[in-house]
């Protein structure tokens, strides 16, 4: 070819190039570490040993571009030389060592405030950086071929601890200055020992007239303003009571108002998750030259989040962020656990994505807020058409989801709205979304031999067998196309759904006994106590992400309807997926608790549950007065027991709500109890 034409030719080459949009993406992957074997050369099944990378990922956003447009601030962001926004995270990959011998499939766990809690799922003792063979445990995944990937989204995310982080740009004004806007604090204490509290972000002004604290013992309570004398700025971003000295009360609930400076453009932290997976996925090598470690490997990519980084996910979909600036599906399939109907609180200026909402914790944050379901509906209350799934359905990038809950997250975070429309009306399922309920499972497994600040000692109900189970059946849906198991969760159809009445100008609502059916039990407090979502108003800004106020009660707001799932006469929960502790039980479960005393007495216990164990004879069960049958009149021998539990996982194994391995597990441990 001619030397002209060459050059014409490059020259033609380059000029499409520079003309195309500039897409958002991992421009730089560092590996800092590598640790291989990891596990101290621990070989898992056929896939054998694995090894571990930690680095940094380098990113790139053209604020611009529509996909990111959508996060709040990204256009007051500084830019670099290429007028981007950039951003660097933390990342973490463990991956076997030979890739052909893996099974092809990424497992991204969404960390939670910058932790992983993917242990007890792997079957492996967790932390944040397991590294020698006994940590690694069985190594559920690991045996099965997965390479298991985290990174830094979470802004908030402490640095310690090997916690992933991320850090983004502040947002400034058009001239340099920083940005101020009304910011909150809700402040709560279970000790008597604190004597300060660090703002998330700093206050614009030390000026004490431009801020208000107020306090009370109980959510019910109304609130006091504490004067000016009787509080004061250490710094711009800590506060203190006076006298110095004045601890905070134990368990009182304090709230700061106050005008804040220089909020961080926290929603970057979709776009983070988004493009380190389309990177792993798709890319061979970095801007650099830089292998991606993962080239040419992954067929498909999973999602497992726990809490926190659920509602992350629920937001992620959202917002459009499962499909990639050139329109790939990110996600093929996502386990949210404990996530509820809930978002978070990310995209938002001065975001505090660590609050979370429960029956006393947390109010009136821009957490439940609409859209709550998957599905295209109109609210109501707002008049806003939405969805989860609107913008993946028009980019053809929906993935399959399983969105599994405890009944904490029905009592204390509204779950049911996941499954329902605003007024509570039964919803079909989504053709790739499913809905589960762990019935009478708290908020994680608890310690039955602890009360904490609760009343009743705490709820033991271990799901991650079930939770093993349903990522299979996830697997198998998207990979092979095997239907998944039906949702089980509580409905109005089914008339396993007990209401949540609002109580007008209450932060809470209730569930009135004979609705719910919960028996009269010895010692065992009932209020109903249930969290009611709001329409708050935060400004008329609210939808661009910009707050312009913070509601300072509901007095006078329209509310949700949300409901949970009725009880039986022992007050163990009728729908959802009835493990042995429900099906087989020798107490009662709750995904509810109340404060005792010393804590707040009657305010909601947060994530606790309840295990309020049965009398072992009639005659204790006679004079206790307790109307739930003793254990002994329930099984008549041990091997009645052992027998009925075997039952039971029998029926979850064939409905694929548990793996025979871990069905086993729960007839060796019925076989080594005591009852």
């Amino acid at each position: 070819m001619p030397f002209s034409r060459t050059r014409l030719l490059v020259s033609l080459v380059l000029s499409i190039a520079f003309s195309l949009p500039t897409q958002a993406r991992i421009i730089r992957i560092e590996i800092t570490s590598v640790q291989s074997p990891t596990f101290e050369g621990k070989a898992f099944g056929r896939v054998g040993a694995y090894e571990k990378l930690r680095g940094k990922a380098y990113g790139e956003l053209d604020p611009t571009s529509p996909p990111n447009a959508l996060i709040t601030d990204i256009a007051l962001a500084p830019r670099n030389g290429k007028g981007m926004v950039a951003y660097v995270m933390d990342i973490y990959i463990l991956k076997p060592i030979d890739l052909s011998k893996g099974n092809h499939k990424l497992f991204l766990e969404i960390n939670n405030r910058g932790g992983k809690l993917v242990g007890g799922f792997n079957k492996s003792s967790g932390g944040n950086d397991p590294t020698t063979a006994a940590q690694a445990g069985e190594g559920f995944l690991m045996n099965k071929g997965y390479t298991l990937a985290l990174n830094g989204w979470d802004c908030s995310a402490p640095p310690a601890n090997n916690n992933l982080t991320i850090s983004v740009p502040v947002a400034q004004n058009a001239d340099g200055s920083s940005i101020t806007g009304p910011s909150y604090e809700y402040i709560s204490f279970d000790n008597a020992t604190s004597l300060s509290y660090s703002l998330a972000y700093p206050a614009a002004t030390l000026d004490q007239s431009k801020a208000t604290l107020t306090v009370r013992d109980r959510l019910g309570d109304a609130p006091s303003v504490i004067p000016a004398n009787g509080w004061e700025y250490t710094n711009d971003k800590t506060i203190r009571l006076l006298p110095a000295g004045t601890s905070f009360r134990q368990s009182a609930i304090y709230e700061f108002h106050y005008t804040a400076k220089n909020p961080v453009v926290a929603g970057i932290g979709f776009a983070a998750t988004r493009d380190f997976v389309s990177f792993l996925r798709y890319a061979t090598t970095d801007d650099f030259g830089n292998r991606n470690p993962l080239a040419n490997d992954i067929q498909y990519t999973f999602s497992y989040s726990v809490s926190q980084p659920a509602r992350y996910v629920n937001d992620f979909q959202t917002l459009g962020f499962n499909a990639d600036e050139q329109n790939r599906r990110v996600l093929d399939g996502i386990e949210n656990w404990l996530g509820g109907a809930s978002g978070i609180a990310l995209n938002y200026r001065f975001a505090q994505p660590s609050r979370t909402e429960r029956n006393r914790q947390n109010h009136l944050y821009p957490e439940g807020v609409f859209p709550f379901a998957y599905p295209v509906l109109t609210d109501p209350l707002t008049g806003r058409t939405a969805g989860r799934l609107a913008r993946c359905t028009a980019s053809n990038t929906c993935p399959k989801v399983f969105e599994i809950n405890s009944s904490n997250e029905y009592w204390v975070k509204a779950a049911s709205l996941l499954h329902t429309d605003s007024q509570g009306q039964d919803l079909p399922d989504p053709d790739n979304v499913r809905f589960y309920l762990v019935a009478g499972a708290q908020h994680g497994t608890g310690n039955a031999t602890s009360k904490g600040i609760c009343q009743q000692f705490q709820n033991p109900t271990n799901a991650e067998p079930t939770l093993r189970a349903l990522f299979m059946a996830l697997d198998a849906w998207v990979t092979k196309g095997v239907a998944p198991p039906a949702s089980q969760v509580p409905r109005q159809s089914t008339k396993t759904a007990a209401l949540a009445v609002p109580q007008p100008g209450s932060q809470t609502g209730a569930v009135p006994q004979a609705a719910l059916g919960w028996p009269t039990l010895p010692g065992v407090t009932y209020t109903g106590l249930v969290t009611t979502r709001y329409l708050l108003d935060f400004g008329p800004s609210f939808d661009q992400g910009l707050l312009t106020t913070f509601p300072t009660s509901v007095a006078g707001r329209p509310s949700y309807v949300n409901f949970v799932s009725k009880v039986d006469k022992d007050g163990n929960e009728v729908a959802g997926i009835r493990l042995p502790p429900v099906a087989v039980p020798i107490a009662t479960t709750t995904g509810w608790a109340l404060r005792r005393s010393e804590y707040g007495e009657n305010d909601g216990c947060e994530g606790s549950g309840q295990y309020i164990p049965f009398n072992m004879t009639k005659a204790e069960r006679l004079l206790a007065n307790d109307p739930r049958l003793s254990v002994q009149e329930r099984y008549q021998t041990h091997e009645d027991y052992v027998e009925a539990v075997r039952k039971s996982v029998q029926k979850l194994v064939e409905q694929r709500f548990l793996l025979a391995e871990d069905a086993e597990a729960y007839v060796k441990a019925a076989q080594e109890s005591k009852m």
